[in-house]
């Protein structure tokens, strides 16, 4: 495994950790940990080879995460629409991510994670997924539909500055700014 390294030559490496907020050592545990989801034929060939989407989440640090395909979903440049992800996918992915992201940076990924509609607001369907995600949609711990609409009514009081039903990008950064937990707490560290 300690050869994969070599597979990345000085200058991509430099240009990776110029275009992220990660550290040299951190894009090579990337790129090993990234080899290690791609099928045996496959290893050598990391920066040209996609991992799949259940082999991405089958890492640790996303199986536990309510937003797991969500998040392969917003970093995966496929084609398909499947899920996948290239090295460079992968590399975004913990770059947004990393202690080092900035604020604007996370909350424009978070942001995309809870967009489920992708039309670019956080609508009530939109932030009824993003609930149900945060409390689990098992009898015992799913909010009866009451409690749903007054939960969504209460985030867009607080959200919906200009007051047209739904949050856009800059109405959730400012919900965001005021929240000093985020930035720490939206990471994944491999």
């Amino acid at each position: 495994m300690g050869g994969s390294s070599s597979a990345i030559s000085k200058d991509l490496l430099s240009e990776y950790q110029e275009l992220t907020f990660l550290t040299k050592q951190e894009i090579l545990h990337a790129y090993q940990k990234f080899g290690d989801l791609l099928p045996e034929g496959q290893k050598n060939d990391v920066l040209k080879t996609r991992a799949t989407k259940e082999k991405i989440l089958s890492l640790p640090e996303l199986k536990a995460n309510p937003f797991r395909n969500r998040i392969c979903h917003v970093f995966s440049t496929s084609d398909d629409h499947d899920g996948s992800m290239s090295f460079e996918d992968f590399l975004d992915m913990l770059s947004a991510f990393s202690d080092s992201a900035t604020a604007e940076i996370k909350s424009h990924y978070a942001f995309r994670i809870f967009d489920f509609d992708n039309d670019g607001t956080l609508n009530k369907e939109d932030l009824r997924e993003l609930v149900n995600c945060l409390t689990g949609e098992a009898e015992d711990t799913k909010l009866s539909d009451a409690e749903m609409d007054q939960l969504i009514k209460n985030i867009l009081e607080e959200s919906d500055i200009d007051k047209d039903g739904t949050v856009n990008l800059s109405e959730f950064q400012h919900v965001i700014s005021r929240s000093p937990d985020f930035v720490s707490s939206f990471k994944i560290v491999l």
